[in-house]
């Protein structure tokens, strides 16, 4: 049985065997663990985490033909995957588990996002992301590539980059650099209790990055808030513990 590329998905397969190897070694099997794969396609990295003993698997899978192709090249993986859109999804464990995946690069920033809502649950992450993506999320401040992304991912988890996959490991060759990234729950360690507001108040200074604070929050803040010395800076300007101090001061 054989499957087909669908380029209205993003789909690149990833062909290279030790960069498949490489990409699964980096989580640690342990006995019960649970481990979801997000976007298993073609089960490059699948064939490896199917192998683990006394992992419960499952993968999320938006294109039927590779579930079907999945599901009758590996028959362990029957019932073991969600046909659904990642973005769509519910959680798909009771607990803690595990996630791994080549995230689809034009929806690679909302997964994160995904993963932020499921952040309670989820250990760890490995992914595998457009380079420039990857780089971004694990920017520090003071950097151009240091956003939104940046500041709401490293409030909650340790992030750092792993190593380049190059356009040839995969078929057809992407026209970028991919790089794989880890995420290690960090234990909410700002305790953040209002994720929802603490996300509205990054995204809006960073909607305007050019401008100072001051006029960037103008109408998000309470006109008090607006002489604080951190609105003097702009958005990059600021750590995550400078954004949580603002969230947590002035409730927002």
């Amino acid at each position: 049985m054989q499957y087909t590329l669908k380029k209205s998905l993003g789909q690149h397969f990833l062909h290279d065997e030790n960069m498949c190897k490489k990409i699964v070694s980096q989580i640690e099997p342990s006995a019960g663990m649970q481990l979801l794969e997000i976007g298993p396609g073609g089960g490059a990295l699948t064939k490896y985490l199917i192998e683990w003993k006394d992992v419960q698997y499952k993968a999320i899978e938006v294109d039927e033909e590779k579930v079907q192709y999945l599901q009758h090249t590996y028959p362990v993986l029957k019932d073991k995957i969600i046909l659904k859109d990642i973005l769509q999804a519910d959680v798909p464990f009771e607990g803690k588990f595990s996630v791994i995946g080549n995230f689809p690069y034009n929806i690679s920033s909302p997964i994160m996002f995904k993963m932020l809502e499921w952040e309670p649950q989820v250990d760890v992450i490995i992914g595998m992301f457009q380079k420039e993506v990857a780089v971004r999320i694990a920017a520090g401040p003071g950097s151009k590539q240091y956003g939104i992304l940046s500041v709401l991912t490293q409030a909650f988890f340790k992030v750092d980059y792993l190593f380049d996959v190059n356009p040839n490991c995969f078929t057809p060759p992407p026209k970028v650099m991919s790089g794989v990234a880890s995420f290690v729950n960090s234990g909410n360690p700002f305790g953040i209790t209002e994720k929802r507001k603490f996300f509205n108040l990054v995204k809006a200074g960073f909607n305007q990055r050019r401008k100072t604070l001051r006029n960037a929050l103008r109408g998000t803040l309470p006109p008090e808030a607006l002489t604080h010395p951190l609105m003097d800076k702009r958005a990059e300007q600021l750590s995550v513990a400078d954004f949580v101090s603002l969230h947590k001061q002035y409730q927002l």
